[in-house]
């Protein structure tokens, strides 16, 4: 209603203008040319009022309803009045440098391809063009496994056995939902990613997908390795992510405690914005297993913060080595647990059923009657007998689907 009544308000006051502008034309040509400058106008209505006054009445009620829609706008929308009061929307909008230094040429279904976002998270190397929720156009990777060190795959399409899995998926304007394509043969694949401090990988990239794909993309790609951002050395804790999590909750008890050794547990999955998080997380204190509670709050200029939190930095602390913290975790590991056991062997739907606490947290992949497919981490069985899992969609949120067991065609553990 506020935006109808200044749009209505400033109208009128336009017409009264052109109309009062008609009139100075109407009386002499050298009146009207002179209308256009403010001084010579002010002059013409002085001179010339009987001519000026209809013009000036109609201009007059269009200052009502704008002051009206102003105070309207101002009741419940201050910030936005200011916004437009400051006229810095005509300012040209200054574009943020990029985080990743993607240059990459190419398509994706026979649509130019430019993604902004690239990450390697799980074994899944992703990259997505658009902002939105749904990828506007995505590419997966699901690579077999991943170390710390630098990656480098190549498949040509005669290859044979366990290879990378390829998804690229597409939103065109008329569609709700993205629709993919997925394929595990028969393409051409080169990556040779070197590692770049903090957290990145940098190297050359190229994928070639059969012609019925139209899918080719060759150059060179930065991407993440983890849910980390960085402000010079120190990592950024506005960003919104399980491991900016990760890591608050790690120092929090490295301090509260005054020791490295602390390992902690996954947190799970987790939906993002969010302003306030209760976690109970477990961590290993000094080889003892412990479960606390923690409440996470984002501040303002601060980020994610535990709260409340007065410990002070360690001081001349020595962070250990990765040597150093296998090390460790192999100590506190019973003795048997050097041999770890695939759950993938022998995994089934009536096994998960049975036991349920045994797969949470895991990667699954289900089919349905249908064909559908659902990919993400077991989260238990509800009241009904559904199945939950649950997939991160790049720290924007998350998606739940939920299976009943009989119309589940096929599922398959992805991880050990």
């Amino acid at each position: 209603m506020d935006a109808l009544l200044i749009l209505g308000g400033l109208l009128l006051i336009l017409a009264g203008l052109v109309w009062l502008v008609m009139r100075a034309f109407a009386t002499s040509l050298l009146w009207g040319w002179a209308s256009f400058l403010p001084p010579f106008t002010l002059l013409y209505v002085l001179r010339h009022w009987h001519s000026a006054r209809p013009a000036l009445v109609l201009s007059g009620l269009g200052i009502i309803p704008l002051v009206v829609g102003l105070t309207l706008l101002a009741s419940h929308d201050a910030q936005r009045l200011e916004a437009i009061l400051s006229l810095k929307w005509l300012q040209p909008e200054v574009q943020a440098p990029a985080e990743l230094a993607i240059d990459l040429r190419g398509e994706l279904n026979g649509r130019p391809f430019a993604p902004q976002q690239a990450e390697l998270l799980d074994g899944v190397l992703s990259l997505r063009e658009g902002q939105d929720f749904f990828a506007q156009s995505e590419l997966l990777i699901r690579l077999p496994s991943v170390g710390q060190g630098p990656v480098r795959v190549d498949v040509l399409p005669a290859d044979q056995g366990v290879l990378p899995e390829v998804e690229i998926s597409w939103l065109l304007p008329e569609q709700e939902l993205p629709e993919a394509r997925r394929l595990s043969r028969g393409y051409t694949l080169h990556l040779d990613l070197q590692p770049l401090a903090p957290n990145k990988l940098v190297g050359d990239f190229h994928l070639v997908l059969p012609p019925q794909f139209k899918t080719t993309l060759s150059g060179r790609l930065e991407l993440f390795r983890n849910g980390l951002r960085y402000q010079g050395d120190q990592v950024n804790r506005q960003f919104d992510s399980v491991d900016t999590l990760n890591h608050v909750i790690q120092d929090y008890l490295e301090r509260r405690f005054a020791t490295r050794q602390v390992q902690l547990q996954p947190i799970g999955s987790l939906s993002f914005p969010r302003q306030k998080i209760d976690l109970n997380v477990q961590a290993r204190i000094n080889g003892e297993l412990q479960l606390l509670p923690v409440a996470l709050h984002k501040l303002d200029g601060r980020g994610w913060q535990v709260v409340p939190d007065s410990f002070a930095p360690l001081a001349n602390a020595v962070v250990p080595t990765d040597v150093e913290k296998t090390a460790a975790v192999v100590a506190v590991l019973p003795e048997r647990a050097s041999r770890a056991l695939d759950r993938r062997v022998r995994f089934s739907l009536e096994g998960l059923l049975r036991s349920p606490s045994r797969y949470h947290d895991l990667s699954m992949r289900a089919v349905t009657e249908r064909g559908n497919t659902g990919e993400g981490r077991f989260q238990g069985v509800d009241q009904d007998g559904r199945i939950i899992l649950r997939q991160r969609m790049n720290g924007r949120g998350e998606v739940s689907y939920r299976l009943l067991p009989e119309e589940i065609t096929r599922i398959e553990l992805l991880e050990p």
